[in-house]
Order: structure tokens, then sequence, then C-alpha cells
């Protein structure tokens, strides 16, 4: 029993190809009837008969329309073939077969011409014989593609029919506007007329019609197709971005192709997966492009790529994304820009523009519905769950400290699965066989995924100190411990407890750490940085400052842009030097000096992360910024007592030490601060090493007064007591 329906588009095409060979065989038997001269040089010359016959001829019919027609059984043949396809194509697609060849057609609303233009073209991708029947046609053996001409001949039965289809190749048509066909001239002879030039079939639209799956070679490098992942609802999103996208698909009065949607955010907040999910809800695939790849085109090919790229995403029935497409607002692309948004304009399906830039187009899309939709970093509870989604499959995510990861690095979604996978990756190296995940393979996968950015415009130090190893009185420990627990717990007490709705700034944590050079501002902040798991960049000074007027503004905008994505502690060192007080305004240098501060403090207000202040002397900051710190630390010059539990805890464990080091003689003789007691004691160590390898008391006071030397402080007699009998190294 025959078939109902095609059971594959391959089998539809092959059948419509059967009616184009009909066409061709009716042709073919009218031409045979024409052509008197002899095979073996037909093509190569015109008889006198055939020159009598083409006089007698109307003009604009086919040069064999005065051959009796063709035999009865092409004509029924023909209607017989037409309504099985048809009859059979109902049942297809009732059946739930997709039907290439009739997605083309509804896709790029080509008609009943247009479709049969496509098969002819398409023919010889399937057989090469049809070269040579239409190098037969053509009269010429070297003519193996369909022309207009051919093609109108075999399509039309009247010259006015002739002529109303050959608008169907006009470059406004749907075959041509949309790339479908190419007219090309043979290059060894003169420019044809119009209706004697060829027609090919693009290669992708012929790879798509024989059931190839894959996107064009021409677009791939910058393309891909994304089958989505999750619905809507199951993406962790802010509530209001979520509930408004829900009710904007949802409404009856929107047509979802005409949507443009600009997604703005940094990334891993959540615009790739929130697109897939709008994709998944309204039965879509997804085409990623990455626009920035496309600025190295000239301006032709980069309209060309765009149009091939929309056409893409129509046979695969996906909505564009456009990542990084504020990489096309810079002022030198703006040709390409006007093209690119021509280009969607004209797509007649849903879009999606991606970028961190404030975007608001001006008269760029018309009978378009534009939404931007600004994706914040996800807040701290939203972290959370996506830490527990992206470590579901651990077996020890029970014993992970999920929160404690959340509080402490700002990343969106995406962050937070590529970090995952960093921490799986570190776990396999450290432990092949376990592979179990531990809280320090989260750190550095943490560290690791932040925006390195920052290492070119500061110092990164990785934090090596505990608390046990800085020695300052009671009270001013306990308060670099509020310190901590303040960086620690913001994300809680901003976001779960609700301190973030009443404030517009200053949700960031600001400290100043004021003292003398060497009582441990620099430890205090790394040991900070170290019991919160993340990076400290020490701000160079020398990158920062400019004598160009508005240049030192530029490099710490630059610094607190990095810093936002780089989850690190800022340590502004000898701050005074940026931070100091705002003078008098006597001149330009002056009011242009005071414009630095103001904006310093600016985007300290606006920083969301920990910026920490050591100054020598705390009178000389700004009284603004003093005013504004969260915590103002003194760090005391050390006391006797204190010294001694530095030079006890200067030497580490693996240092061979004299048991005459009388280290209580040396903190009761010698005001020292910790800077320079640790110098001293590394001094020493170099002297022992050289001396025998035990450091001794010979060694230390040899080191004091290299470090009273490099101090500037006289060295008075006596000041060695017992030691000065001690010949120095």
């Amino acid at each position: 029993m025959t078939a109902q329906y095609y059971s594959t588009s391959l089998d539809h095409i092959l059948a419509e190809l059967e009616r184009i060979d009909l066409l061709i065989q009716s042709q073919v038997y009218r031409a045979r009837h024409n052509h008197q001269t002899d095979s073996e040089f037909q093509g190569l010359y015109i008889t006198e008969s055939e020159i009598d016959a083409l006089l007698t001829q109307p003009a604009g019919l086919p040069h064999w329309s005065g051959v009796d027609a063709e035999p009865s059984e092409y004509g029924a043949g023909l209607e017989k073939i037409t309504a099985d396809i048809e009859n059979k194509k109902a049942q297809s697609i009732t059946s739930g077969v997709k039907l290439r060849l009739c997605e083309l057609e509804k896709t790029f609303q080509l008609n009943t011409f247009d479709k049969d233009t496509i098969l002819i073209c398409l023919a010889p991708e399937i057989d090469l014989r049809y070269e040579r029947m239409f190098a037969y046609l053509h009269d010429d053996v070297t003519k193996k593609r369909p022309s207009v001409d051919l093609v109108l001949n075999l399509l039309t039965g009247s010259l006015m029919q002739k002529v109303e289809c050959r608008q169907r190749f006009l470059p406004d048509s749907p075959l041509l506007a949309n790339q479908l066909i190419s007219l090309f001239e043979d290059p060894s002879n003169q420019p044809p007329p119009f209706q004697g030039k060829y027609l090919k079939l693009d290669d992708q639209i012929a790879n798509y019609l024989l059931g190839a799956q894959g996107m064009d070679d021409r677009v791939s490098d910058c393309g891909e197709i994304i089958t989505p992942r999750k619905q809507l609802d199951n993406v962790i999103l802010s509530h209001g971005i979520k509930s408004h996208l829900i009710q904007l698909l949802q409404s009856r009065d929107i047509n979802t192709h005409k949507l443009i949607f600009y997604f703005q955010g940094v990334y891993g907040v959540g615009r790739q997966i929130t697109a897939e999910a709008v994709c998944k809800q309204l039965g879509k695939y997804l085409l990623k492009v990455n626009t920035s790849l496309l600025l190295k085109l000239s301006d032709n090919d980069f309209e060309h790529t765009i149009n091939l790229l929309n056409r893409e995403a129509s046979l695969h029935a996906a909505a564009l994304y456009w990542k990084d497409f504020d990489s096309l607002l810079a002022e030198d692309h703006r040709f390409k820009l006007e093209n690119f948004n021509r280009a969607v304009n004209e797509q007649n399906d849903l879009t999606f523009l991606v970028g961190n830039s404030a975007f608001e187009p001006t008269d760029a899309f018309h009978d378009k519905h534009f939404i931007r939709i600004e994706f914040p970093i996800p807040e701290y509870q939203q972290r959370i769950e996506l830490w527990a989604d992206a470590l579901k499959t651990e077996p020890n995510v029970d014993d992970l400290e999920i929160n404690a990861v959340a509080s402490k690095f700002r990343f969106g979604g995406g962050q937070i699965r590529d970090t995952a996978e960093t921490a799986r990756n570190i776990a396999l190296w450290r432990d092949p066989e376990k592979r179990e995940l531990t809280m320090e393979d989260l750190y550095s996968a943490c560290r690791l995924q932040s925006n390195r950015s920052l290492e070119k415009l500061a110092q990164k130090i990785t934090p090596r100190y505990k608390w046990d190893d800085i020695v300052l009185p009671t009270k001013r420990k306990q308060q670099l411990r509020e310190v901590y627990n303040a960086a620690r717990y913001s994300p809680l007490i901003y976001s779960e407890w609700g301190f973030g709705e009443k404030l517009s700034l200053g949700k960031g944590l600001s400290v100043l750490f004021a003292g003398p050079s060497g009582t441990g501002k620099t430890m205090a902040a790394e040991i900070i940085a170290g019991e919160l798991g993340l990076d400290m960049y020490k701000i160079d000074l020398s990158i920062v400052v400019s004598k160009y007027i508005g240049e030192t503004e530029k490099n710490l905008a630059r610094i607190f842009a990095e810093a936002e994505t780089a989850n690190a502690i800022l340590f502004f060192d000898e701050a005074d030097a940026l931070f100091g007080k705002r003078s008098e305004v006597r001149d330009s240098h002056d009011r242009y000096a005071n414009i630095e501060t103001g904006y310093l403090l600016q985007r300290i207000e606006e920083y969301e992360g920990v910026v920490i202040l050591a100054s020598n002397l705390s009178k000389h900051m700004d009284e603004a910024f003093v005013r504004r710190m969260h915590f103002n630390i003194e760090f005391p010059f050390p006391k006797d007592k204190d010294r001694v539990r530095i030079w006890r805890g200067v030497w580490p464990d693996k240092t061979p030490l004299s048991k005459d080091l009388d280290l209580e003689f040396m903190a009761n003789r010698f005001e020292l601060a910790g800077g320079n007691i640790k110098n001293i004691a590394l001094a020493s160590a170099f002297l022992a090493a050289d001396d025998g390898g035990v450091v001794n008391m010979n060694h230390l006071i040899s080191a004091t007064q290299r470090e009273y030397e490099k101090m500037g402080r006289v060295i008075m007699e006596g000041e060695f007591g017992k030691y000065n009998r001690v010949e120095t190294v």
C-alpha cells in the first residue's frame, strides 16, 4: 500500500523533483523537435531552418513555441503528481513530519514560482545529470546551470507571465533579499542580458533542504545554536525581572516577534540563561553571536555576515542573541551600527541585544518594542541558591560552607558555575582518587575566577599572616575583628536584614588605619583579607597620581571599575598623598587638587567592596574622608612588653637560634616598630647563614646597627650595653 504521507523531508523533495522532471521532459520534447542539427554539432552553430523559425516567432516566446504541444500524458501526469504531492504534504504536516521545503516557503514568504525555482537550482546538487539536461535546453554544452530565461520558460506559459515572474529575480525579492539564490555571469563572455544570467542555489540552503543540521560555515566561527536548558520559572533571578518577563510573554497583545530586549549587566549575572528561558517558553532555539568578532570585518562583509546570521536564525527557528552588542557603540563603528540596526529592524523575530554599557536607541527600531533590563549582581540569598545548584552533585555538599562563599564573593550565576568547575579541577589535581571538594578548593577557584585585570593597575599581595602574628593592644585587635565581621556579614545585613533598601550609597566598607610606619597596618590588612579568603591589591601611587589635570581621576576610575568584579580588598598605603586635606583655593592647581579629593570621596562611597586606607598621621587626612570611614583604627607604637612579643614571634619555627639570644634586652633597649624588628631579624638570618648557620646576639647587634643607619638614627655611646664588647660582623 502506498504511504499516505512523507516519512522524511527528503522524500517530499524527491517527489517535487519528479514534478520538475516532467516540466523538463515537456521542454525537452519541444526542443528535440526544434533542434534539427546533427547532435554532434548541436549547440555549436545555428541552421538556416532554425533562423527561419525564429523570424516567424512572436517576441518573448521560447524558440520552440511553434512546435506542437507535448503529448497529453505530460499534462495529465503533471496534474496527477501535483495532486498527490499536495495530499501527502497535508497528511505529513498533520502527522508531525517537518518538511523543510515547506518550512522554507513559510519562513521567507515564497510563492509557488519561488519554490520551483529553488527546486530547479537544487536538482544539480543532487544529481549531475541535470547539468546535461540544462545544457541541452540551452542548446549549448557549456551552459550547465539554469539561467533566468530557462527557469522562466520552464515555469511560465505566456509572455505576460514571463514578464511578471521576472520580478522574482530582482534584489528586493525574497529569493535574493534572503540570499537563497545568487545570480552570476559567465566570466569568459561579455556581460549578458538579465535573462542570460545563471542561477546558483546558496550552499547552506541546499544543505538545509537535504537535511544538514549544522550552521553555515561562513558564520559558524562567530555564532552557535543553543538549545535552551531551563524554564523561566526555574531560573534564579531578581523577582522583579522574572515576574515582569512572565507577565510580558503571557500578554495577548504582545507580538513576541517584535520584541527587542537589551540585557545590560556584567558577565555572569544571568543574561544568557534568561534569554534561553524566554526562548524555551516560546519554543525557540537561541543563536548566540559574538558581535565583537564581527568588528574586524570590512563594512560590506559586516553587512553580508549580519544578513547571513539573520537568515540562519530564521532557518533554525532561533532568536538572535547579540553578545557584546555595546562594542558597536564606539564612534568609529557608526556605519556598522547603522547597518546592524537596519538588519535588526527587518528581522522578523525575537532579538536579544546584550552588553555592559547603558544603551537607549534613538529612532533606530521602527514598529518594534525595545525593552531594556538591567541585571544586577545577584543578592546574597540568590547567590546561596546559585551555589547550591552548582554544587548539588557533590557528595559532600552539605559540609561545604556555601553561605560563607556567597557572602564574600559577589558572583553572578555564570561565574558561580565556572567557579564550581574550576574547583573540581583543583580537587582533581590535588587528590586524583578522592576528588572531594574542600573549602580551600572553593576559595582558590573563587580568586581565580575573579577579575584579574586589577593586577595591571595595582600590586597583588597574597595574604600570609594570621591573627596570632600581629601584636597590638587588646582593644585595637578587637576593632580589627569588628572590621572582619563587618566585611563578612555585610551581605546578610544589607540583603536579608533590609538595610540595603535604606541606603543608596555607602554599602561598602571603608577603613582607616593610622599610625607610624612599621606598626602593623599592612599586616592587619593582610590578616583581614586572608581570613575573608580574598585577594588584596595594594594601590601603586606612582601609577595613580599624575601631574596632568584629570589623569589621576581617570586612573582611579579604572581601578574602582576593575575592583567591582575583582572581589578583592583595595589597600591604599600612604593614603594621605591621595586623600589629604583640601586646601584653600589660591590658583587652578589648588582647585583641581580639591576636585580630585572630592572625586575620590564619591568613588569610595559608591564602591561596595572593602577599601582600607593607611596613613602615618590621621590628622593629615581630609576630615570628610575620616568622617565617612566606617572604622578609624589607631596603630600605636609598641611598648616594651609588646616589643618582646614581636621579637619572639618574628622567627620562623625552622630558623636555628642560639640559646644566648637576649630578646628581652633587644625589646627593652631598642624602641623599634614591628617593621624594623622584622627587618633586623631577616638581616641577622643572612649574617648567620654566612657565619656558622645559627643566629646569635652578634648577628642581632650587627643587624640592628645597619637598621639604625638606614633609619638615619644616631647610635649613642653605650647604646648596646654589655654587647658593646661583642665584635660585630
